[in-house]
């Protein structure tokens, strides 16, 4: 089986798509997070890894990568990743 690779956003290392956190932009402008790979829409990665997670924040990855301005989605997912830790 072929691997897909995406970027992480908090380290920006090309890493195994099954190993990271997908978090998608749906067309009615709510965030999911690790959707199906049927789900349509504009979709940013990060890993696990604690530093990522905390660098991914700090520099409002979320709101660039996803250009998503709903601020409430937005916390609620930075609020989802850091108890990940």
């Amino acid at each position: 089986m072929k691997e897909i690779l995406r970027k992480c956003q908090g380290c920006l290392k090309l890493i195994n798509r099954d190993e990271l956190i997908k978090i998608t932009k749906l067309p009615d402008g709510t965030l999911k997070i690790n959707p199906n790979s049927k789900e349509l829409g504009r979709s940013v990665y990060v890993c696990k890894n604690p530093e990522c997670i905390k660098n991914f924040i700090k520099k409002k990855r979320l709101k660039i990568a996803l250009k998503s301005s709903n601020i409430l989605e937005n916390e609620r997912v930075e609020k989802y990743l850091k108890e990940l830790n």
